[in-house]
């Protein structure tokens, strides 16, 4: 099935990603990406029919692209902020950071935080995959927000 799939979407995929990104390399890896996210699915993926793989594929697409977006403009904002500044940044302490921050969180807000923010999934797509209603993932999610805020604002670990 995979290989099929693959043979089949993937270079309608990449033209798709080519067009939008304007970058030969960053769409290859954009559409592999929706790939590794579909392998990483796959128990939900083998419940879908031709018709719905192939809208998956193209709707995570889509939305790895708009988080890719999105994080390279915050990435060029906060460094264009820090410019004169004299301050050094780097990632790796920010990654460790945010690891910390998001442990304060238990299990499953920290994997339905990921899966919404990192992953790109959205309520009603997390709200099937966790088995509640998607007004609950979108109230969980608000309180994670909130919490990290309060957290972020405090300089606090504590679990709020």
């Amino acid at each position: 099935m995979w290989e099929e799939l693959y043979s089949r979407h993937y270079p309608e995929l990449l033209r798709y990603a080519a067009a939008a990104c304007k970058n030969q390399t960053e769409a290859e890896d954009v559409a592999q990406e929706v790939f590794l996210k579909a392998l990483q699915n796959a128990d939900v993926f083998q419940d879908l029919g031709p018709s719905q793989r192939r809208a998956w594929l193209f709707r995570s697409l889509k939305n790895l692209m708009c988080d890719r977006y999105r994080r390279a403009q915050l990435e060029t904002a906060f460094l264009e902020n820090r410019e004169g500044e004299g301050v050094y940044w780097d990632p790796g302490i920010q990654e460790t950071e945010n690891r910390l921050l998001l442990a304060q969180l238990s299990q499953e807000d920290r994997m339905l935080f990921h899966l919404r923010y990192e992953e790109g999934y959205n309520a009603s797509e997390l709200a099937e995959l966790f088995h509640m209603p998607a007004g609950t993932i979108r109230a969980r999610l608000s309180r994670c927000r909130n919490i990290l805020k309060t957290m972020l604002e405090t300089g606090g670990t504590e679990n709020g």
